[in-house]
């Protein structure tokens, strides 16, 4: 036992392979790094156990649930990143803008060095670096270390067949010799080449691939993003096909390219010139029209190819390979791989329903469907408005389908392009519908409307954003024919087994309430064209109110049907007009985060203006208004200096005022009894000019002062 367990630690110790991949962080390498560290060794390849002939199956089981043989990662991935901030967890180890020197030495620690040329025209420059520094350091390697380009077919855009060939024939491995490569990509097959060169100098040490891959998709999509987004989004009613789309475009899912790195490494070939290809043939229209039915209107129309240039979303490098016109198969692949893990080997058309579920979940495009329900008047449909605002989501109502199932009637029967057969069905279903009203006063038959409800539900728009139900279904039998899936059916006609169908069956349920008081008062606030709009005049609200009580009082209601299939119902009672905020911001938080795409590149554009000039508009405010915040103050200032001005100008005149009322007997007594004598003497000091003027005026003061004492 002890001798298994030790061949198989060291299987896993010799077989566990350091993988480099440049630029994990995008769509291509992303895929491939993610799919070879999820691979175990033994995974997919024969197990230890198949080596040693004597051993028994009970051994073998025993054996590898103890020895952990098939839990053990087959490779150690590492690779370079765009941003530092990205999140690759899958990567063992990543690396941000490393030199050349520092890079060289971490490419020297691994096995398998793989460059990916697919995604930008960047990579070109660095691949070209390390396979020529590898080259150069070969005597340096303690081991065996294989080069991997994963290149384009655009380095055969340009190829032609052989004169004496066959021009339906499919160009195969065997012909890469005489391929030519689209101008745009002349870099890339010069790379093809030197790889291949440097390759045959020790292929012993140094082994060199070339794996030329198809047109990738899968995984969330990247070169046929363009196509998926408008069909998803559904803003197009005809998906546009650039140029006549009668051009082969030879592709392969990401996840089977991934597939055939994997297997390159494990069971190296002896081809060096891979091409990796489905066995599809499919066209461009071919591609887009099966998306286009799959995903979004169904209906496709041919524009000019030079209007592809105007989404800003494509790369150059996109755009020439949209353009590609090959027909190729992949001979080697299935040569020398036969038991390769294919992921629609028959192409893209063929699994386009596997294919957009998978795009739907990478991307986690994943539709929101509510259910609204209450009795008349109580809000749903302003709820509903706001829920479909926040979550761009579809707002289904009765009327409104009805309406809309009429004018496509109505546009079948005068549309050029339809045929005959459909002209006829559409005339004879818009005459039933139009004929079941007239005889139910303006009312569709129970059946006819399930089936308009049903069909809008399973329409491509629902399907993809999702939907907020408005006021239906009103019964419990209601809910139970429009949700339950069709394909459940019992052969019995007379019971039916009804399984919920999980394309339709809402994920959230919200019950409105309020007591017939507010309702009514409600009613009454509202405008006479609002009123007449609902149908909401006093005696049909009060019509409809009654008979919605009425059917909340029988044993089955629409809230048990959903109870019964443990749907979460949120039950909100609204008491007051101001309710609906605060409950707005409670069904977002219980429905969680959007799942859509968001704001495109317009919207954000239009939404950073509306940012900077509401920017702009406050700065402008707040400049104003300290502008007059200054100005009033300057004013108060000034008010205040002229207050002060004027008070002091009065306290100087009072001060003045009642100097001159003390001043007067002074003055008067002065002019009187002192002034006299003293001008006289003068008068007399100056006729005199003595040398002491002083002493001799104050004598004479003294001679002839008139007062006696």
């Amino acid at each position: 036992m002890s001798f298994f367990n030790d061949l198989k630690q060291e299987k896993i110790i010799r077989t566990l392979k350091q993988v480099f991949i440049n630029d994990v962080d995008l769509y291509s390498s992303k895929c491939i790094s993610k799919f070879l560290s999820e691979r175990l060794i033994g995974g997919n390849s024969e197990t230890i156990e198949d080596d040693v002939e004597n051993e028994t199956e009970e051994k073998k089981e025993e054996e590898r649930g103890s020895s952990g043989l098939n839990s053990s990662p087959a490779f150690h991935v590492v690779g370079t990143v765009h941003a530092e901030t990205v999140e690759t967890t899958w990567v063992k180890e990543q690396y941000f803008q490393l030199n050349r020197e520092q890079l060289l030495l971490k490419l020297m620690k691994c096995d398998v060095i793989i460059y990916n040329i697919t995604q930008h025209p960047k990579q070109l420059e660095e691949a070209s670096w390390a396979l020529a520094a590898l080259h150069h350091n070969m005597d340096d390697f303690t081991k065996t270390k294989t080069y991997i380009l994963i290149s384009t077919v655009m380095t055969w855009a340009d190829s032609k067949p052989d004169r004496h060939d066959d021009e339906d024939l499919p160009f195969t491995d065997v012909n890469f010799r005489t391929r030519r490569a689209h101008p745009n990509f002349r870099k890339h097959i010069d790379l093809e080449k030197k790889v291949v060169k440097l390759g045959k100098t020790n292929k012993i040490m140094f082994p060199t691939y070339v794996v030329v891959s198809g047109l990738q998709y899968g995984m969330g999509e990247q070169i046929f993003h363009i196509f998926f987004k408008m069909s998803w989004l559904g803003l197009e009613k005809e998906i546009p096909v650039y140029g006549n789309g009668s051009n082969f475009v030879p592709t392969i899912h990401v996840n089977a390219l991934a597939s055939v790195i994997h297997n390159l490494i494990d069971y190296p070939p002896q081809p060096y010139y891979l091409i990796a290809v489905d066995t599809a043939n499919n066209s461009m229209e071919e591609i887009v029209k099966a998306v286009a039915s799959v995903l979004g209107p169904g209906k496709i129309t041919q524009k000019p190819f030079e209007d592809v240039y105007l989404d800003q979303d494509l790369s150059m490098m996109e755009i020439d390979s949209l353009h590609v016109n090959l027909h190729m198969e992949a001979v080697c692949l299935r040569e020398w791989f036969p038991s390769i893990q294919w992921v629609c080997e028959s192409g893209l058309v063929e699994n386009m329903e596997f294919v957009v579920e998978e795009y739907r979940q990478t991307r986690g495009l994943l539709p929101i469907r509510l259910c609204v329900i209450g009795p008349p008047a109580v809000g749903k449909t302003t709820m509903s408005k706001k829920i479909c605002e926040h979550y761009r989501l579809h707002h289904i109502t009765v009327k409104e389908t009805i309406s809309e199932a009429l004018a496509q009637l109505e546009d079948a029967t005068q549309n050029d392009d339809s045929d005959e057969d459909s002209e006829d069905v559409a005339m004879v279903e818009r005459k039933l519908l139009r004929e079941d009203m007239a005889q139910n006063g303006g009312y569709l038959s129970e059946h006819l409307l399930i089936k308009l409800m049903k069909n809008k539900l399973l329409s491509n728009p629902c399907k993809n954003q999702g939907f907020v139900l408005d006021g239906f279904p009103m019964t419990f039998q209601q809910a139970r024919e429009t949700f339950f899936a069709e394909d459940h059916e019992s052969e019995d006609e007379a019971t039916h087994i009804f399984s919920p169908s999980k394309n339709i069956m809402p994920e959230f349920v919200l019950y409105l309430e309020a007591s017939d008081t507010f309702l009514r008062d409600r009613v009454i606030n509202l405008s006479e064209k609002v009123a007449q709009e609902h149908n909401y005049q006093e005696e049909c609200f009060l019509q409809s109110l009654a008979k919605y009580r009425q059917r909340n009082l029988e044993d089955e209601t629409v809230v048990n049907y959903f109870d019964e299939l443990e749907i979460p119902t949120q039950y909100l009672t609204i008491s007051c007009e101001t309710d609906q905020h605060f409950l707005i911001q409670k069904i977002l938080d219980t429905v969680g985060v959007p799942r859509n795409y968001g704001l495109d590149t317009q919207e954000v554009q239009v939404q950073e203006r509306r940012r900077i000039a509401e920017r702009m508009r406050r700065e402008h405010q707040q400049r104003e208004d300290e502008e007059i915040k200054e100005n009033e103050e300057a004013r108060q200032r000034t008010a205040r200096w002229e207050k002060w001005t004027e008070a002091l100008r009065e306290v100087k005149d009072q001060e003045e005022e009642l100097l001159d009322a003390h001043s007067v007997p002074l003055r008067n007594y002065l002019m009187k009894h002192v002034m006299p004598p003293l001008t006289l003497g003068l008068i007399e000091c100056c006729s005199n000019q003595p040398q002491d003027p002083v002493d001799f005026l104050a004598e004479y003061l003294i001679k002839n002062n008139p007062v006696t004492y």
